[in-house]
C-alpha cells in the first residue's frame, strides 16, 4: 500500500512540473521544473525497482540534456514575451478540453483504487543487472553506442552555433 501511496504522490509531482514546464513565462523556471520532473521519474524507476534506469536518467536527462537547454536559454538571450491577444484563441474550448482531460483522470483514479490489483503471475525476474547490460553496452553494442554519443555531440554544437548569432 505503502508504493501505491508513493507512486501515485511521485506521479502527481511529475505532472505538476510537467505543468509548470509549458505554462512558465520564465524559461530559466522552466527549465528548472524539468529538472524537477526528470528527477520525479527517477524516483519513480527506484520504486520500481530499475535502478539503473534511475541512474541513467539521472546522467542523461537531468544532467546532459537539461544543461544544453540551459546553454541555449542562456545563448538565445530570449526576452520577455509581449502581452498581446490572439484573436484566433480559444479560451472556451480550451478550458472545456482541459475538464474534459481532469474528468478522465479522476475517473482513471477512481477505477484504480476501487479494483484490486492483480497478482503478479507468470512474471519471472530476466536476472540482466547492470553489469550485464554495461557489458552489452561496450562489448556487443559499442559501435552503435559510440555513434548516439558523436550524434549528441554534433547536436550539441549544432544548438550552440544556431544560438550564437555572431561567431
Amino acid at each position: 500500500m505503502g508504493e501505491a501511496i508513493a507512486f501515485y504522490v511521485l506521479s502527481a509531482l511529475i505532472l505538476v512540473a510537467a505543468v509548470v514546464v509549458v505554462s512558465s513565462r520564465n524559461t530559466v523556471y522552466s527549465v528548472l521544473a524539468l529538472v524537477a520532473s526528470f528527477l520525479f521519474v527517477a524516483m519513480l524507476y527506484v520504486l520500481l525497482h530499475a535502478e539503473f534506469l534511475a541512474v541513467i536518467q539521472v546522467l542523461v536527462y537531468a544532467g546532459g540534456i537539461v544543461v544544453l537547454y540551459l546553454f541555449v536559454v542562456m545563448l538565445v538571450n530570449l526576452r520577455r514575451p509581449e502581452a498581446h491577444q490572439d484573436p484566433r484563441r480559444r479560451d472556451r474550448v480550451g478550458i472545456a478540453l482541459a475538464g474534459a482531460v481532469l474528468v478522465e483522470f479522476v475517473a482513471i483514479g477512481l477505477y484504480a483504487f476501487t479494483r484490486p490489483l492483480p497478482a503478479a503471475e507468470g512474471v519471472e525476474a530476466t536476472g540482466v543487472g547492470v553489469e550485464e547490460i554495461g557489458r552489452m553496452l561496450y562489448v556487443d553494442y559499442l559501435i552503435p553506442f559510440e555513434l548516439a554519443s558523436i550524434l549528441l555531440l554534433v547536436a550539441m554544437v549544432g544548438a550552440i552555433v544556431l544560438a550564437k548569432r555572431e561567431l
